[in-house]
């Protein structure tokens, strides 16, 4: 829904509506029944079902999955092809049903996109119909298994691909464009349903961290959670270990007082005052550990979590939370999760030093330069 509303705003449409169509088109091609197995106990004790009960029962509603993880990717796209699609009609005049001016405007815009949204739905049901006929699985269920799961075993628990995300993360800040945002469509459709799948299992009983094999219960060591436990802490390129490294190894005044600008917005992962105040952008010098701090942290969690030093990350924290405290949190309250925080930390601040002290060399030289 949130989708649809941005691409709907994004082509000139206001108010709610873009919202709640996007959730009609999502809802033409998800299945609102669901076959649900009656009398399992019993068949399993070997008992006989009374004449006339069947095994399986068909009850009305969508099926918990398509709320969740199974659901988000199918949501995603159909949010934003249905907006697109509705956004060619609503441009036609000839579909618009014009009402007379003494009609009010809310009466009258529902007329003008009545015959947008019915084509829109139709558009969107008949492609989900010519789906399931063609493959026999629903638009969900194709996607979870085509698409989805591919992807998250190709990309998802890769860490080499993981990394070079960071990097093209990175490389996007560096000349002024908003990198997360950039892949965001990537990143989410990818990472976020692993997130619920690790919640899942964790709700269910089953995290028992650190001991047995992780994968052996199904968690996934990657999710959107892990990546912002590692990898975005203080916001993009891990800057509040730059932040760090200049309180105690910077001699410039100009560069302390940019740090302690950003030290209360990097607590809570907001870092445009460091990136655009040192500045990092077009910055040759600090460019380079922006690049490495966060592609090696995520390597570093990865490592981590592998070993069983750090539980997987379980729960869904707001981006917001400070480091060590997310850490805490988003392993469902294992003070482990803080420790490799911290770690993290450290180690990003280790990687800021050297880079720190040869662009303050820099600086130098040009002041001494212009004097």
């Amino acid at each position: 829904m949130l989708v649809a509303q941005e691409i709907g705003e994004a082509n000139g449409e206001t108010g709610a509506f873009p919202a709640v169509l996007g959730f009609m088109s999502w809802a033409v091609v998800t299945p609102t029944t669901t076959n649900i197995w009656q009398g399992t106990d019993a068949l399993a004790s070997g008992a006989v079902l009374p004449a006339g009960t069947e095994a399986i029962t068909t009850v009305g509603g969508f099926e918990g999955s398509y709320l969740g993880a199974t659901g988000l990717f199918t949501a995603l796209l159909v949010g934003i092809i249905a907006l697109e699609i509705y956004n060619l009609f609503r441009k036609m005049d000839a579909l618009k049903i014009k009402m007379p001016e003494q009609v009010p405007p809310g009466v009258a815009r529902a007329f003008e996109v009545l015959i947008p949204t019915f084509l829109t739905l139709l558009v969107v049901g008949t492609i989900g119909w010519l789906v399931k006929l063609a493959s026999g699985s629903y638009l969900n269920d194709l996607i979870k298994t085509s698409v989805q799961e591919p992807l998250m075993n190709i990309i998802g628990d890769n860490v080499i691909a993981v990394m070079f995300m960071y990097v093209l993360i990175s490389l996007f800040w560096l000349v002024g464009i908003h990198g997360n945002n950039m892949l965001a469509a990537v990143k989410e459709p990818i990472f976020k349903p692993m997130l619920y799948a690790n919640t899942a299992l964790f709700t269910d009983g089953k995290s028992v961290p650190l001991t047995p094999e992780i994968k052996a219960h199904g968690y996934y060591t990657f999710n959107l959670g892990m990546m912002q436990m590692f990898a975005e802490w203080g916001g993009s390129g891990v800057t509040l270990g730059l932040v760090i490294a200049i309180f105690i190894f910077s001699k410039r005044e100009d560069n302390r007082a940019i740090a302690t600008l950003s030290i209360v917005p990097g607590l809570f992962n907001i870092n445009e005052t460091v990136t655009f105040g040192i500045p990092l952008v077009l910055n040759p010098i600090l460019g380079i550990p922006f690049i490495l701090a966060p592609a090696l942290c995520i390597g570093l969690g990865y490592l981590l979590v592998t070993m069983k030093f750090c539980p997987p990350v379980v729960l869904e924290v707001p981006w917001t939370m400070p480091p060590i405290l997310l850490g805490f949190l988003a392993t469902g309250g294992n003070i482990m999760g803080a420790v490799s925080q911290i770690i993290a930390i450290a180690f990003a601040t280790v990687i800021y030093i050297p880079f720190l002290i040869a662009y303050e060399k820099y600086q130098n030289k040009q002041a001494a330069a212009a004097e």
